[in-house]
């Protein structure tokens, strides 16, 4: 999963006609250390989808912009706009994850 280090680059990836799915996280944090375990299996069965992760230590302002609260978060975005926020809380297992993504996107 490709690690976003602008918000350039953030911007140009969310705002195309495909769905692009962006892990908040930090290297400190354990949840997202957890998250790191299962999601590349995640990944693998949703080819059609684009995956990334920003630190929101690196990019405060776009995690700030897009009300990410907590870490782990999953955010999923088409055409510019935010589709589905995966809040932390809900973000522990696998199983959480798959039925985010399968409640999000149709």
């Amino acid at each position: 999963m490709e690690r976003l280090q602008s918000a350039e680059r953030f911007r140009e990836l969310v705002d195309r006609d495909k769905y692009t799915i962006v892990k908040f996280d930090a290297t400190w944090c354990p949840d997202c250390k957890n998250m790191d375990r299962f999601i590349g299996e995640i990944i693998a069965e949703n080819k059609d989808k684009d995956f990334y992760a920003i630190d929101v230590e690196q990019l405060e302002t776009i995690a700030e912009e897009n009300g990410v609260m907590g870490i782990p978060s999953l955010l999923v975005y088409k055409n510019g706009v935010k589709v589905g926020h995966l809040h932390s809380k809900y973000a522990k297992t696998s199983v959480q994850v798959r039925e985010y993504l399968e409640s999000v996107i149709v």
